[in-house]
């Protein structure tokens, strides 16, 4: 099952690739423009792919070149239309030439998965060819390129989350737990141009540790922010100076706070259709543009794509399947009953239609084909009982996210990978500047 939910993930980076110049669409929607964070996955899991045998070495190492390529002659003037500036780059950029779309900032996390990227690949093609020694010293170059410090727009200050060359630095920066680390970890480790320890630490003062359902952990909302920046690095055993304090670690965090994801969804307090022990799940994704609709006796309104989050909210009833997926390494003991779920529900869901009584059990050629076709369940970036439209039996059809997302995917291949075999985990341990920064961010223990 896992195998096929992987490479099924791993097929929309072969789709949704211009192979000219390495960029990825953020989505599979018609028009959709590149994003960089997409890019640092797709770069991330190709060698997840060689590993598997869904692609020839080769075929990788020129993929990932063309990437690296296209940032290494980017426009890095930071003009209204442009590429990037200071080694950072705008969030979404156009699929064909690679410039600037919608008006995007210039991301710093988005910047930091892409280099987190890069330098994946980096350690992995690790051959002396020419093309993997190019691979590797372009890589290098566009690492050592980032201004991290310049992003640290005032001294003794969080890293800002974006610039506009409209407006310059955005009015905030990272404010309470997110998906940073592994934006502070490249950050402090870089040798030409780091971040200071400062930094580091007034992001971290800005934590919420809460107990929550009798479960004390460092709050964050959506699963995401839990789960992003584990894609790389393996956070067991090591801990910070806050984590040292609370007798936890950052990856035990997360297991926690998925924990408390399905509490809340038991205790199901809005009265969400389908919410319960088993169907949980609450993420930034795409979920229902509709109308407000009466959901338990009250007036809801639905968001769209939106950040959702427990137990605070805002929740509109929309499940996020990829971030089930994530969760298999932190808790698989209750992330294994949600995916099954997902490919019985839409197996139900068949039957009822067309007369088809599905039995998914392993081994069973016509199970295993059920299960791949349920997989939409999880493949998709949000899907939402509450929202349905009504049956002419009077009962509810799920909605279903149109599409596919490239984050999703991301997560689904490297989140299997890591949980079966740890593989992004091992190649970033050997990654020098990403050891250096967790060191200068006060990490300490186990493989550190």
């Amino acid at each position: 099952m896992l195998e096929s939910l992987q490479r099924t993930a791993f097929d929309y980076f072969l789709k949704q690739t211009n192979k000219l110049n390495g960029l990825v669409a953020d989505t599979t929607r018609a028009g959709s423009p590149a994003s960089i964070a997409v890019i640092g996955f797709a770069l991330s899991a190709y060698p997840v792919a060689v590993e598997r045998g869904w692609i020839a070495r080769d075929d990788a190492v020129q993929r990932s070149l063309s990437t690296l390529r296209f940032f290494a002659g980017s426009d890095q003037s930071g003009a209204v239309i442009s590429t990037g500036c200071h080694g950072f780059y705008f969030h979404f950029l156009d699929v064909q030439t690679g410039l600037r779309m919608w008006e995007s900032e210039l991301s710093s996390i988005d910047t930091a998965l892409l280099i987190a990227g890069m330098l994946t690949a980096a350690a992995f093609f690790d051959r002396t060819t020419p093309a993997e020694t190019e691979l590797r010293l372009l890589a290098n170059f566009l690492y050592d390129r980032v201004d991290w410090c310049w992003a640290q727009h005032e001294v003794g200050d969080a890293v800002a989350l974006g610039w506009k060359p409209e407006c310059g630095f955005l009015n905030y920066g990272w404010r309470g737990y997110d998906e940073a680390l592994v934006l502070y970890a490249l950050g402090l480790g870089s040798k030409t141009h780091p971040l200071t320890t400062a930094s580091f630490e007034a992001w971290t003062v800005t934590y919420q540790w809460e107990n929550l359902y009798g479960i004390e952990f460092l709050v964050g909302g959506p699963l995401f922010v839990h789960e992003f920046s584990h894609a790389w690095i393996d956070f067991r055993g090591i801990r910070d100076r806050f984590m040292r304090e609370k007798n936890c670690d950052y990856f035990e965090n997360s297991r926690r706070a998925v924990q408390v994801q399905r509490q809340y969804a038991i205790r199901n307090p809005r009265g969400f259709a389908g919410y319960g022990q088993d169907c949980w799940g609450l993420s930034a994704g795409d979920g229902p543009s509709i109308e407000p609709r009466t959901v338990a006796g009250r007036r809801q309104t639905f968001y769209g794509y939106a950040a959702r989050g427990a137990p605070w909210g805002p929740d509109d009833g929309t499940i996020s399947g990829s971030s089930v997926v994530a969760s298999l390494v932190f808790a698989p003991e209750i992330a294994w009953p949600a995916l099954r779920l997902m490919f019985g529900r839409k197996a139900a869901q068949r039957g009822a239609e067309g007369g088809e009584q599905v039995v998914l059990e392993s081994g069973q050629q016509s199970g295993l084909q059920h299960v791949l076709q349920a997989g939409r369940f999880v493949h998709a970036s949000g899907f939402n009982d509450s929202a349905g439209a009504a049956t002419a039996d009077d009962g509810i059809s799920v909605w279903l996210s149109e599409g596919e997302f490239g984050l999703d995917q991301g997560m689904i291949v490297l989140m299997i990978e890591n949980f079966r075999s740890g593989l992004l985990w091992r190649l970033t341990r050997s990654i020098p500047c990403l050891r250096a920064g967790l060191k200068r961010a006060g990490f300490r223990g186990d493989w550190l």
